[in-house]
């Protein structure tokens, strides 16, 4: 979709053609609707106002009924932030009593609309003219007030009272970039702007060496998915690391303390993933009173019951034989038909073992693999 095609949408008469395609899809099929609207449409719009209808249902997971108002192109909803995280970030800068952000490189505007809600004074800047029309045309669909520039991000200077907030792009032609050298704009100008009070959203991959000194890496979860990591550069940084899980906001701050490492209590508590990427096993460990059962692996155990929001807890009914032979003989035995394999540090394919097993039994059952100590174990646990 190029800007003239997309100005076109925004028409009166392309209102009324997007409008006609929501309506009319799931009725019509794409090749009959798109047939019969080019007889009085050119081609272009009406491939744009599907494409349009497609995509908006796409961004409902990331976007809620709201999509139905937005705009989107096919790679700036990939890399969009989920509405419910956004929110989350908006709602922290707030809190820390910023007034104005600028997004260098705003996309189609998802984090814009985000901080514009929370009260913030906000101005984009997006290089691609589509997008930056986008851009402009979500904060006007809502209702929303917001500056939208079009121009590269390293010419457009931040105002004294503005926090910059970044996410370089992460696909390029080829598709998804993985490497922080490689994205838009690279990781040398990201830490440059680092230096002072910024935020900048990350791969949840992010190695730790990457994040500069003084710099909170904070990891964020949406409902069990690990979704970003966002850094806090000086005068918004409160810890070096800290996991955040949605849409509960349960937290954890830390330094990446190892923890301690004792025996296998009779509860396994697995962390959530913003956890494990934080590197905070061990200060949950400490905070739950209990402790790793491997300094590799991401498990907690305790000797009583114990709760965190941070957690998902089984409590352990026995030890089973790790040998695929002697466990299924003891499954069998216990008339486990519907198995759930979890593991961690064991060269196993749970689907595969499962397979494997061909249990035919009428009780569902949830089995642990663990490395412990240089040893594979297997336990049979219930879930809290």
């Amino acid at each position: 979709m190029d800007l003239a095609t997309f100005e076109q949408l925004l028409s009166p008469a392309g209102q009324d053609l997007l409008a006609e395609v929501g309506a009319r899809a799931g009725i019509e099929s794409d090749l009959a609707l798109g047939t019969r609207l080019r007889r009085d449409h050119a081609p272009e719009l009406v491939a744009a106002a599907v494409t349009q209808n497609h995509l908006r249902r796409r961004a409902e997971p990331k976007f809620g009924p709201e999509s139905a108002l937005l705009f989107f192109t096919h790679d700036a909803l990939e890399q969009a932030t989920r509405a419910s995280v956004a929110r989350a970030r908006a709602a922290r800068l707030v809190e820390s009593g910023v007034t104005a952000v600028i997004d260098l490189g705003c996309g189609i505007g998802g984090d814009l609309v985000a901080l514009a809600r929370a009260g913030l004074r906000v101005r984009g800047v997006e290089l691609d003219p589509v997008r930056a029309a986008v851009a402009r045309a979500n904060l006007a669909a809502l209702g929303l007030d917001g500056e939208v520039v079009e121009g590269d991000l390293g010419d457009v200077a931040p105002l004294s009272d503005e926090v910059p907030f970044l996410d370089p792009a992460r696909r390029d032609g080829r598709g998804r970039v993985f490497d922080p050298a490689a994205m838009t704009p690279s990781w040398d100008v990201v830490a440059r702007h680092l230096a002072r009070p910024a935020v900048v959203k990350a791969l949840p991959g992010l190695p730790h060496h990457l994040v500069p000194e003084g710099v909170e890496a904070q990891w964020v979860s949406d409902g069990g998915d690990l979704v970003e990591a966002c850094l806090w550069g000086p005068g918004l940084a409160t810890a070096p690391r800290r996991a955040t899980a949605l849409p509960s906001g349960a937290e954890l701050v830390g330094v990446g303390d190892p923890g301690e490492v004792g025996d296998v209590g009779t509860w396994l508590h697995e962390p959530d993933d913003a956890v494990i990427r934080a590197g905070l096993v061990g200060e949950l460990a400490r905070r739950m009173d209990g402790r790793l059962i491997d300094q590799h692996l991401a498990y907690v155990t305790t000797d009583e019951p114990a709760s965190d929001a941070l957690v998902r807890s089984f409590r352990i009914v026995e030890e089973l034989p790790y040998r695929e032979k002697q466990l299924r003989a003891a499954l069998v035995a216990r008339d486990v038909g519907t198995l759930t394999v979890k593991k961690r540090g064991v060269d196993v394919v749970p689907e595969d073992l499962i397979k494997r097993l061909k249990l035919k039994g009428t009780r569902p059952a949830t089995v642990i693999l663990a490395r412990i100590d240089d040893g594979a174990r297997a336990f049979l646990v219930e879930t809290a």
